[in-house]
């Protein structure tokens, strides 16, 4: 892991914007046992971590999207992240709605967009990468040449390599899950033989027996 990495993760366990409970497992929507809770939006109203994330946001646009001209902003969560990071680098911003408004002008995506423009997309968290896959098509049928993407945390899960591959996009997370595990355990916010477990669950969500080791 890098020093980014290893602040990234730090800071997220800290304000438990991302947190581990493998021995009582959240269930998701889908009706998956989870060991990982995560909320990013937790950063916003942490100066310290927001400072660090937003920094850390920039800094990895300048390194891997240089010709960056417009970042858009997932929504609804990365709108925030979008819009700090676009005023450390004088960038213009804007973000795309889930579907277009049904009134007024009818815009599905929102602020001063150009044909040709080179955009970066700004998530908090991919999973298995459906959401910001639509907003990047949003975006190419748009006229956009989108460069790729930015997110603080990502699971790394195959389904979600998988489909940015399909969808010939790249992303770059400033923490993964398996940083964050390690993370964890050195911290002593899980015990350093529940790592294997969190990766076993990472591996293979819907795969349970990760819960008996």
């Amino acid at each position: 892991m890098n020093a980014t990495e290893k602040l990234i993760a730090k800071d997220l366990l800290e304000i438990k914007a991302v947190f581990f409970r493998p021995e009582e497992p959240f269930t998701w929507a889908s009706g998956i046992k989870s060991p990982i809770y995560c909320d990013n939006r937790l950063t916003l109203t942490a100066p310290k971590v927001r400072l660090d994330v937003e920094n850390a946001l920039a800094e990895t646009v300048k390194a891997v999207y240089p010709e960056c001209e417009v970042l858009m902003g997932t929504s609804t969560a990365g709108i925030a992240h979008a819009a700090i990071t676009a005023h450390i680098l004088d960038l213009p911003m804007g973000y795309v709605r889930s579907g277009a408004k049904d009134h007024g002008r009818q815009n599905q995506i929102e602020g001063k967009l150009l044909p040709g423009q080179k955009v970066v997309v700004v998530e908090d968290l991919i999973s298995t990468g459906g959401s910001v896959i639509e907003v990047v098509n949003v975006l190419r049928e748009a006229g956009a040449e989108v460069l790729g993407i930015v997110s603080i945390f990502t699971y790394g899960m195959k389904k979600g390599l998988d489909r940015l591959a399909e969808a010939n996009v790249k992303n770059v997370s400033l923490t993964n899950f398996d940083v964050i595990a390690e993370v964890a355990a050195e911290c002593g916010y899980v015990k350093p033989e529940d790592v294997a477990r969190l990766i076993r669950f990472r591996n293979n969500p819907s795969d349970e027996s990760w819960i008996k080791a």
